[in-house]
């Protein structure tokens, strides 16, 4: 063998011999995005433990309570609180290297200072999580947890980080966002009609006010970006019964992709919708929906109030302060609102209270009367019906502790209840007081009345209105991030500042919140035939 001509044996038999002796964790499993994800939105390690962090000032903690997204969010843009500024953490944010091209998208200053930073590798993202050093040694704030991950972990959780890119959801063009409002078949038209009126004059609008010279907005410094662009409605209706409006929602969002549904009016059932925007990860902001579907699991439906099944929670609530050890009856028509209302209520209430569910179809006055006769000494009654069949009622039972109507369903204080059950009936009221929230209310019924909007339902239009405002804000404030996930945390984030909140005293959502009003009176009213009421509890929180 030539000394000038290395031997290519002796190296082969090396590699060779060094894959044989190699231990077994040498070739590491592919990270494991769907662990990843769990860790980021859950707190909860590929072992099934919780994940564990510790902060400075000795604050410790683990599993859900530190996950990643209570502070970065779902979308991984971050957040705010004071002056606290969450950092973004999508791939945009932490791998590229030369930062934020300029005259693209960002957040705020503090995002783009930090987004022109040196990109992370694995390792430097590594020492972040566990030892809160950041981009060129610098300290990370007390804030953010030292995480306690061990190396397939941190593959996980950095393989995940990897898929959260700011890309943009459907529905949204050059110059147009598109958004859809649902109407299901069992929605009353002429509150539909309502909706529509308010839908397409807020759009009309703000389309108008744009096409005077509001100009896009953009920065070299990469701090301010709006783009201003034009709404579009489409208008889903559906028909025929519930098991078909998945089929007929896909088919929708399939030839007319849209960003978000944006209010829209509900009758029965409004769980298919709900459950279809689930899982299309669909925002669905403010439909106007007697019973929602609650399940604060949940993420891309928005309520503004829980409606009936609230009503049922305040019920439940002033009974557990009322020490009643009678029957619990109640009247409502059979697949109706008012049924899962009254079941609501029926697992809500003491155990103390025996419970008499009484179906009686609509304008049937005799069998309404049979059902209110049963009523004996110590007993409570509670009405789900609507006006039509409250204006049914002969003379209210003697020896009831206490008589419950549905304000919603009845109509709240326009209710026509007869003057002898006016006496002695409390109305929940999953609202402000009229007197409280008159000033309030001067905007949007001006609005209507300006833009010659006719009201056939002044709560539902008043919601609508507050919706298009809320979603329009949240808009303005998203810079060019048009991301569902994004236009959630943002309502989220805004809502409880708005001065405008209609028919509420306060409007809030934390996260994983999905009702945006979460409390109601209940009232009596105070003269036989006129609307006025007065309150018979402070604000009740269920």
């Amino acid at each position: 063998m030539s000394r000038g001509r290395p031997s290519l044996v002796l190296p082969a038999l090396l590699v060779l011999f060094a894959l044989v002796v190699a231990p077994s964790g040498a070739c590491a499993a592919a990270p494991d995005v769907s662990a990843g994800e769990r860790i980021y939105r859950e707190g909860v390690l590929p072992s099934g433990a919780p994940l564990h962090g510790a902060r400075r000032q000795s604050m410790d903690g683990e599993g859900p309570g530190i996950a990643c997204v209570n502070c970065h969010k779902r979308s991984g843009l971050g957040s705010g609180e004071g002056t606290i500024r969450i950092a973004p953490i999508t791939s945009k944010y932490l791998f590229n290297r030369s930062g934020v091209q300029a005259g693209r998208p960002t957040l705020d200053a503090a995002a783009a200072s930090d987004a022109s930073r040196a990109a992370y590798d694995d390792a430097s993202l590594a020492a972040a999580i566990r030892d809160g050093v950041g981009r060129g040694g610098r300290q990370l704030n007390y804030l953010m947890p030292r995480y306690r991950l061990d190396d397939a972990g941190m593959a996980d959780l950095i393989a995940y980080l990897e898929t959260l890119p700011t890309v943009t959801s459907p529905g949204i063009g050059d110059s147009t966002i598109e958004f859809a409002t649902v109407f299901t078949p069992d929605a009353d038209p002429k509150v539909r009609e309502g909706v529509l009126a308010v839908l397409n004059q807020f759009i009309a609008d703000k389309n108008a006010f744009q096409r005077g010279g509001a100009k896009p907005l953009r920065s070299e410094g990469q701090i301010d970006y709006r783009v201003t662009r034009r709404w579009r409605l489409h208008v889903w209706a559906l028909n025929g019964p519930p098991a078909g409006w998945e089929a007929q929602l896909r088919r929708h969002l399939a030839t007319e992709p849209v960003f978000a549904v944006l209010s829209g009016l509900g009758g029965r059932d409004w769980a298919p919708v709900h459950h279809f925007c689930e899982s299309e990860r669909l925002p669905c902001l403010f439909p106007n929906v007697a019973v929602p579907v609650d399940d604060e699991r949940d993420f891309y439906t928005i309520y503004l109030s829980k409606g009936a099944l609230l009503e049922s929670e305040l019920i439940a609530a002033h009974l557990a302060q009322s020490s009643v050890n009678g029957r619990l009856i109640q009247l409502y028509p059979p697949g109706d609102i008012g049924e899962r209302a009254a079941a609501r209520l029926r697992a809500l209430a003491p155990m103390s209270l025996e419970s008499i569910m009484r179906p009686v179809s609509h304008g049937n006055a005799a069998a309404i009367a049979r059902a209110v006769s049963e009523v004996r000494a110590g007993d409570v009654l509670v009405l789900w019906l609507g006006p039509a069949d409250l204006s049914l009622l002969g003379p209210p039972p003697k020896n009831a502790t206490s008589i419950y109507l549905s304000g919603s369903l009845a109509g709240f204080e326009h209710a026509p209840l007869p003057a002898a059950w006016r006496a002695v009936a409390q109305l929940t009221y999953p609202a402000d007081l009229p007197e409280a929230r008159a000033v309030r209310m001067n905007y949007p019924l001006r609005w209507f009345q300006i833009r010659q909007v006719a009201v056939v339902d002044e709560k539902v239009q008043t919601d609508t209105y507050l919706a298009c405002g809320i979603v329009a804000e949240a808009l303005n404030e998203m810079l060019d991030n048009f991301m569902g996930d994004y236009l959630i945390e943002r309502i989220e984030s805004m809502v409880s500042h708005r001065q405008l909140s209609g028919f509420y005293p306060h409007l809030g959502l934390a996260a994983g919140q999905r009702f945006a009003s979460k409390g109601g009176y209940l009232v009596r009213f105070t003269e036989p035939g006129g609307p006025a009421i007065s309150p018979t509890t402070e604000w009740i929180i269920p």
